[in-house]
């Protein structure tokens, strides 16, 4: 029975999985958002339960807060700047509050307070090159703000809330990603903002943005389960399909320095995707009335059933080619991975027979955080991950082992 066991024993030392550092514990209300200090053991979390902290480690080897700041409405969002140490705080009034913390982030100093909107405020961005903060709610308006005069620089009403924001300085293009699916690119400048282009690849509302600016690749992550990467540098209009999640997807980061995507989401899974692969566009699906591959026809083919007196079929589409089949034609399951499907999908037989071994492997590694993940951050430099959940605790995790 030894010589059984040593084979799992050799394989369990060697998996690269996440290394849970610490709990963060003691919010009463669930922590909306969440970043790591960069250079410091330090995280900076804003709850629901109207609360702002600011945790340290202690000798003990445990995370208290050095800040509890309690504040006049639930926290919805925050960002964090770590040259200029300026926390802007979203909260569910519609009210931007801005603090500037002590070097030793054991004190927050209040610095500007922005009445930016009359619901919910969504996502708080803040551009330093430009001394720019930019906010969205619920009340559909985007808004920036200039930070040193504290003056509305302009708005621009949205067709649906915002869930998604992400700012290119190099361009001074804003992503914007709404509840209808959408993604909105928009030119601001000094209090002008210009639509550039929009964009629909979701079947459902856009929950998380990501930058690239090396690359000039979008990641948007979406509650139909899905992330689609947009190549907005190649200015070819291709845009990657990636399928690894069985519920919404919650948070993105990139790794620059690794090329690779993490991705979080309500089902559990942190999924570590390597985009330094030539991945393919998955097809669009082809329509028919008769199967692509039999010539049996559909069972809306009313004319071509009687007339060949044939049980009208239904259909299906092959995920390699788009082809349309019936079930017969497509009875194999195959994952695609470069066509960022991870787990098995339906191909229609002549494409599993052509499908190679090494087109088969795998792209992304999965991993298990254990609680349902509602944030997300990522700090580089230590590859540390910080993962909020519906269970109101904060997780750290070391990711060297997997983002290497």
């Amino acid at each position: 029975t030894a010589a059984h066991c040593s084979p799992k024993v050799i394989l369990k030392s060697q998996a690269r999985t996440p290394l849970l550092l610490s709990r963060l514990e003691g919010s009463q209300e669930l922590v909306t958002m969440a970043v790591i200090i960069p250079k410091e053991d330090g995280v900076i979390s804003v709850s629901e339960d109207r609360t702002v902290r600011v945790w340290l480690k202690r000798d003990s080897g445990q995370y208290w807060p050095s800040v509890y700041q309690s504040m006049p409405a639930p926290c919805t969002c925050m960002c964090f700047n770590p040259e200029t140490r300026r926390l802007s705080v979203g909260m569910d009034n519609g009210v931007v509050s801005e603090f500037i913390l002590s070097e030793d982030y054991n004190k927050m100093t209040p610095a500007q307070t922005y009445q930016a909107h009359h619901a919910r405020v969504t996502v708080v961005l803040f551009v330093l090159e430009m001394e720019w903060l930019l906010s969205t709610a619920q009340d559909k308006l985007l808004s920036w703000h200039c930070t040193e005069s504290g003056h509305l620089q302009g708005t621009y009403r949205m067709a649906a809330w915002v869930s998604g924001l992400e700012f290119d300085v190099e361009t001074r293009h804003v992503f914007v990603g709404d509840q209808s699916g959408q993604v909105t690119v928009l030119k601001l400048e000094q209090g002008v903002c210009t639509l550039v282009t929009t964009f629909r690849g979701h079947t459902g509302s856009v929950t998380a943005l990501c930058w690239d600016p090396v690359q000039r690749v979008l990641f948007s992550g979406s509650s139909d389960h899905s992330i689609i990467m947009w190549d907005i540098g190649g200015r070819k209009g291709t845009a990657i399909e990636l399928q690894g999640h069985s519920d919404k997807v919650q948070g993105l980061c990139y790794a620059p320095h690794t090329r690779q995507l993490i991705s979080c989401g309500s089902d559990g899974r942190i999924v570590v995707w390597n985009m330094d692969v030539n991945r393919q566009e998955t097809p669009e699906w082809l329509d028919s009335d008769l199967c692509q591959k039999c010539e049996q026809p559909f069972f809306w083919n009313f004319k071509q059933m009687w007339d060949s007196k044939k049980i009208g079929l239904r259909q299906h589409h092959c995920r390699r080619c788009g082809k349309a089949v019936c079930g017969k034609c497509s009875s194999k399951r195959s994952s695609i991975p470069l066509m960022g499907f991870e787990f098995p999908v339906r191909v229609c037989d002549r494409c599993n027979d052509s499908i190679t071994d090494q087109e088969r492997a795998p792209t992304a590694t999965f991993h298990d955080s254990k609680h349902s993940v509602v944030h997300v951050h990522y700090e580089p430099t230590r590859s540390w991950l910080l993962t909020s959940g519906l269970d109101k605790i904060l997780k750290l995790w070391d990711m060297t082992a997997v983002v290497s």
